[in-house]
């Protein structure tokens, strides 16, 4: 019994822009499969993707907070060369510098259209076969506790556990990576950009959710009512939701 991140879910004031933009940005193309914006390789929505994360951008009427979002995407590049066509073609989608106190780094820090940061990193060895999106980064006090949970919730494999990051990729060696990385500071508002996990074909998902509460996790209510996902939070309070197959 495990489960599997199979998208990244960005609220939204206007999800079809935000939509649009990150497809432009990853190259993918945008759904419209019910009433949120998803996006996803192209070719056709094939949900869940058997290789990438996807996006899903949600329509919510509240505008993002000034903080800064504690989960992000970096975004993978395969020289010096595509890494500044890379960035001066998604300034020119929309997408705006950002100061996160990164200080002098060989990556650029950007967000996009409504203001949700994310990272263009220079060419990297580990990143070279993830496609557009290198990985999902988490902002933690904590890597190795963090680790820990995340280690039993998913289905994933741990590929370096450190005081300082911590970072899992699927099983089978595709796709982007799941990374933990410690930061200053503690979580203070309801995040923009979370995880969503779907069960493994023939797993329960009520079953599922007991795994995590027992894990660690906790319930959360943000006013969803009756729906077909449950909310959750980690240890740390990051928010995520296990999703009906």
């Amino acid at each position: 019994m495990a489960l599997r991140p199979v998208q990244v879910n960005i609220k939204a004031v206007d999800d079809r822009a935000v939509g649009r933009f990150w497809a432009e940005a990853l190259g993918w193309s945008a759904y419209r499969p019910g009433g949120t914006t998803y996006v996803g390789p192209a070719g056709g929505l094939d949900w869940p993707n058997p290789v990438a994360v996807g996006i899903n951008v949600v329509a919510v009427p509240e505008r993002r907070a000034t903080v800064k979002n504690r989960v992000h995407l970096d975004l993978a590049t395969t020289s010096p060369a595509h890494q500044r066509e890379l960035v001066a073609r998604l300034r020119a989608l929309g997408a705006t510098p950002a100061d996160v106190g990164q200080g002098d780094v060989p990556w650029t820090v950007l967000a996009d259209i409504e203001g949700n940061e994310f990272c263009v990193l220079e060419p990297r060895e580990i990143y070279r076969d993830t496609g557009p999106v290198a990985a999902v980064v988490v902002d933690c006090e904590d890597p190795r506790a963090t680790a820990r949970f995340w280690d039993g919730a998913v289905d994933w494999t741990p590929h370096e556990v450190t005081a300082d990051q911590a970072s899992f990729r699927s099983a089978d060696g595709v796709g982007p990576y799941l990374e933990f990385l410690r930061t200053p500071g503690v979580k203070t508002v309801p995040d923009r950009v979370h995880l969503d996990l779907l069960p493994c074909p023939g797993d329960d998902r009520e079953a599922e959710v007991a795994r995590l509460r027992a894990l660690g996790a906790t319930d959360l209510d943000l006013g969803q009512g009756d729906v077909p996902w449950t909310c959750l939070t980690d240890p740390e309070g990051h928010e995520f939701c296990v999703l009906a197959r």
